[in-house]
């Protein structure tokens, strides 16, 4: 996205609506007749018809709120907002739990299938836009995120100013993340152990692979806390936070998650509320306060379906 050459100070951000914030794209210099016809070229899997639409409603501002018109004449250098939409949107009949809110932090305990923000078919259903219409903060932003398929812990921060300290903590690692799967068990994998290794982007856009190449930078702790017959419950503690990192580590050793429809086997999309759910759950988060200096622990109230099957515990060693 190009930002303006020029930005005077009475340029506006759009504000939220019905929870959703703007998106935003800058113009280029080119000879596009309009900004019609630039939006069209950009957003190619919109039609025409849509941005006309999306025009004549008032939903595409420039960045001093002046309405852009589907006759509008094309300027470089300048802030266009828009409103994005689902025409058709899948109902999540599934909510989120606010488990704590102060002025600069909200903790949410997010169900299976609820994405943390919008992306693809998902605007309205996600934890974010849920969130801002729910507690009337446009400013929320998530700090970290987790998968669409896994339920559990998110956080965010509720006001610019103070985002970064808390940020800081997820770069610096600082925050202790706790999860817990169930997987299915091997019986002759050594645990607990540590899971190194270096993850890359994988062979199709949505997978993530272990590489043979190059120092590891993914670390997993893993911790059998009790066998299930062929599955067992397990702890997982991710030190880093690459994308898909339990998943691929757990099926790089054999023990694939159960319910995952990426690893080991990336599987045709089911239906939405097809059992058994990814047993993946983002169980507690860590750390001391960048401002107040206080320990700070959050807990999930989620249990894994599965993890309530009748197990046999295993002796302590």
């Amino acid at each position: 996205m190009l930002a303006s050459k020029h930005r005077p100070a009475d340029s506006v951000l759009p504000p939220t609506r019905n929870g959703v914030g703007p998106s935003c794209v800058g113009l280029p210099v080119g000879d596009w007749p309009t900004i019609l016809d630039f939006l069209v070229e950009r957003f190619s899997a919109q039609p025409r018809a849509v941005w006309m639409q999306r025009m004549e409603q008032g939903l595409v501002v420039d960045e001093f709120a002046r309405p852009v018109t589907a006759g509008r004449s094309y300027e470089s250098h300048l802030r266009v907002y828009y409103y994005r939409d689902c025409a058709i949107e899948p109902p999540i009949p599934f909510d989120e739990v606010v488990l704590h809110q102060d002025e600069h932090l909200v903790v949410v305990d997010k169900p299976h299938y609820l994405p943390v923000v919008p992306s693809g078919r998902y605007l309205q259903e996600t934890v974010l836009v849920r969130l801002k219409r729910k507690l009337g903060l446009d400013a929320l932003v998530p700090i970290h995120r987790i998968d669409r398929d896994t339920a559990g812990l998110v956080m965010f921060s509720v006001q610019a100013r103070t985002r970064d300290a808390y940020q800081a903590l997820f770069r610096e690692r600082q925050v202790h993340k706790t999860y817990e799967a169930v997987a299915h068990r091997r019986d002759d994998l050594v645990l607990p152990l540590v899971r190194r290794s270096r993850i890359t982007q994988g062979a199709h856009f949505l997978l993530q692979c272990e590489s043979a190449d190059g120092e590891p930078n993914a670390t997993t702790h893993v911790e059998l806390l009790r066998a299930m017959g062929p599955l067992a419950h397990y702890r997982l503690r991710p030190v880093t936070g690459h994308r898909h990192q339990l998943r691929v580590h757990m099926a790089a050793m054999g023990i694939p998650i159960v319910g995952d429809g990426l690893y080991p086997v990336l599987t045709p999309q089911s239906d939405l509320l097809a059992e058994p759910a990814l047993q993946l759950l983002a169980r507690s988060l860590s750390f001391t306060d960048p401002l107040s200096g206080l320990p700070r622990h959050f807990e999930s109230r989620r249990t894994l379906a599965l993890a309530l099957a009748s197990a046999d515990p295993l002796a302590s060693s």
